[in-house]
């Protein structure tokens, strides 16, 4: 009878368990379709009937972990691991809570203990390969990542774990600017999932940092395979297109992606990065009152959307407006600390209002949330170049049709001793005769200056020298001067009012006079948004023969291209003096010249550049007859490396200058420029800031 009941018990535990799996097949399948709450309340409800139920308590902790509530679930399985020490199951639920934990360390060592456990176990294998992608150990990552497809070929959780290691591991190894080993890496994503979206952009993206723009055009058309991802191709071909300096290309690709768009407003993250890549296409092309209404139209429906914030910051840098970019900055730095269009964006904003210290801060701070990101590395760079001392020489040598000759040499260095203010000392060497008088003199400058940038208004540059001339007759030594107030008193406008006392040293016979000239002048300058320009300059000078001169010169331009820089316009110039020497010097009581000009510029910072200027005009000098004037300018050059750099030129010009109407002028010679340091000498205040 015992042995009876004994059996009969057995068989109906046997019968209960079966049927108490079978009543949680329902919980199990919310788990398995992500149907995470109803899993939740389910197994809620079971444990409130069991509450020691393993399965069941297992079961409600990854609910409760996959919902987002990580750590509840670390605190469940940590329960469950000291209760059941030794069920392997329990303790890779464990391991996954730290995942899901950000506990990623803490995950690392738990995963080693589990593989040593059994080697075999794909879901450890592939825990720990996630593992190690977030702690950003790619490469061993990638390793285990291989052994779990090894365990299990072809599944699906581990290829896409994989695609995502590889994307990781291609990110970081370009920033070691290892390019071709990171786009070897994507190509194998490729073969996994042929044409898949994330890894085309970062492809697209890494042509981009190497310029590879034939390339990157590839990948942006390479996404166009359904119509929501056309628009994004179309978006990145626009960036390509004004990256190749096709600027209309560019907003024609963004109009269309624009249009396109319009059907999947629902798109939020498409629709907006698309109506962003339309207005930066406007600022490309100048359209800034177009780009102004059309952010104003996307902030009525993003209210403060920090990229919103963004387009109206680039718009006042790209209209000079700073003091607008530096408020919408600050507003998108104040909702996200670690904001990179914030960080970088205030930073090039305060370069741009001569606060360079406050730039060098927020460029590091761009760093230090994204490490060695291209930009800012290369920001950092140009800030400490225009802070780094340099040597600069120029010889020229000057030929007329006045049988003059000269050659002058003078050399210069520039030492920044901090951000805002620079030291700097020249030596000028000119050696002037005629070879009909054989009348000689030499002159030698000295010179000691400074500039001090108060802030990006005003700055003061002053020089102060000795001249010591040696003529055919003659040998003095004069004091030589120069202050400048440098302002910037409205948006897009410079204003320079200044001082210079000098010798008059054009050729042998006037240096022999000992003629001190004191030139007092004013320099402005205004520029527009619209790409008209107008510059002019008024020197009054009295002289030490008691004579006296009035100059002005105005140019009205108009800037016609971009890249390169071509500027057309017209000049006029008015010259007179008190009283006519023209025996010893041009000095007519009236001269009058009119021109057309033209002026090409090439990007300055390619190793090779080069500018070049012509004008045609007219000269009126008192009431003799009009005469055409030509004046023409050239210059060529190299960069070596990025401390040295070199250039040819060459002038000519017959406007009547020193000696008389009918006068001809060539001028030819080199430049040398040499950064003798490495870094500012006050290089380690600015690391400072990195700190």
């Amino acid at each position: 009878m015992h042995l009876k009941s004994f059996f009969i018990s057995l068989l109906f535990l046997f019968s209960f368990s079966l049927l108490f799996a079978q009543d949680m097949q329902e919980g199990f399948t919310y788990l398995e379709t992500g149907n995470y709450d109803k899993a939740k309340s389910f197994f809620d409800t079971i444990l409130k009937q069991y509450p020691d139920n393993k399965t069941a308590r297992l079961c409600y902790g990854r609910a409760v972990g996959l919902l987002g509530d990580s750590q509840q679930a670390v605190s469940i399985f940590t329960e469950l691991k000291k209760e059941y020490p030794n069920d392997f199951e329990i303790k890779l639920n464990y391991a996954e809570s730290l995942l899901w934990d950000s506990q990623f360390t803490k995950a690392e060592t738990f995963y080693e203990k589990l593989i040593k456990e059994d080697s075999t176990s794909f879901p450890a294998v592939l825990g720990y390969a996630n593992t190690l992608s977030n702690l950003k150990k790619y490469k061993n990552a990638l390793k285990m990542v291989n052994n779990a497809l090894q365990l299990q070929e072809g599944n699906p959780n581990a290829l896409l774990s994989r695609k995502f290691i590889r994307l990781g591991y291609a990110n970081t190894i370009a920033q070691d600017k290892k390019y071709d080993e990171a786009i070897a890496l994507l190509d194998q994503n490729l073969v996994d999932y042929p044409n898949d979206k994330d890894t085309q952009l970062n492809k697209a993206n890494l042509y981009l940092m190497t310029n590879d723009l034939d390339n990157a055009e590839k990948a942006y058309t390479a996404l166009a395979v359904n119509p929501k991802d056309s628009i994004v191709s179309l978006n990145g071909l626009a960036l390509v297109a004004h990256k190749k300096y096709k600027e209309k290309n560019a907003l024609g690709i963004a109009r269309m992606a624009l249009h396109k768009v319009e059907k999947f407003k629902e798109d939020k993250e498409l629709y907006l990065s698309t109506r962003e890549r339309y207005i930066q296409a406007l600022l490309w092309n100048r359209k800034f009152t177009a780009a102004k209404e059309d952010i104003a139209r996307l902030q009525q429906l993003y209210p403060d959307h920090p990229r919103v914030l963004a387009l109206r910051a680039t718009h006042g840098m790209y209209t000079s407006n700073f003091k607008t970019s530096l408020q919408q900055y600050d507003a998108i730095l104040e909702k996200d600390k670690g904001s990179f269009d914030g960080n970088l964006g205030i930073a090039n904003a305060y370069r741009a209002v001569g606060e360079d210290m406050k730039s060098y801060t927020y460029t590091f701070k761009t760093l230090e949330y994204y490490p060695k990101q291209q930009d800012a590395e290369k920001l950092i760079k140009t800030l400490k170049k225009s802070h780094t001392p340099f040597i600069e020489e120029k010889t020229a040598f000057t030929f007329d049709n006045g049988d003059n000759e000269a050659v002058n040499i003078t050399v210069k260095t520039e030492i920044p001793l901090s951000a805002k203010f620079k030291s700097e000392i020249q030596y000028d060497y000119r050696t002037t005769k005629n070879t009909v008088t054989k009348n000689e003199a030499t002159s030698h400058d000295f010179w000691l200056g400074a500039l001090y940038t108060f802030n990006g208004r005003v700055a003061l540059q002053s020089k102060i020298g000795i001249t010591n001339a040696d003529g055919f007759t003659t040998e003095y030594t004069e004091l030589v001067a120069e202050a400048v107030v440098k302002t910037k008193p409205f948006k897009l406008q410079n204003l320079d009012v200044g001082y210079k006392r000098e010798l008059q040293n054009f050729n042998a016979d006037l240096l022999n006079r000992e003629i001190v000239m004191n030139n007092y002048f004013l320099n402005y300058n205004l520029s527009t948004n619209f790409n008209l320009g107008w510059y002019t300059q008024y020197i009054y000078t009295s002289q030490t023969d008691d004579n006296s001169r009035n100059l002005l010169f105005t140019s009205l331009y108009y800037t016609a291209l971009q890249r390169p820089v071509l500027k057309v316009g017209i000049n006029y110039q008015y010259l007179s003096f008190k009283n006519q020497v023209p025996a010893i010097y041009f000095s007519p009581a009236r001269f009058n010249l009119g021109e057309l000009f033209a002026e090409v510029v090439s990007d300055p910072q390619k190793k090779w550049f080069y500018n070049a200027s012509a004008a045609l005009g007219r000269q009126f000098v008192e009431d003799d007859p009009g005469s055409s004037t030509f004046r023409a300018e050239g210059k060529f050059g190299y960069r070596f490396s990025e401390r040295f750099k070199a250039d040819v030129y060459g002038k000519y010009s017959n406007i009547a200058s020193a000696t008389a109407a009918g006068f001809e002028y060539i001028e030819f010679g080199f430049r040398l420029k040499w950064y003798f340091l490495r870094k500012p000498i006050f290089d380690k205040k600015i690391m400072e800031l990195q700190k």
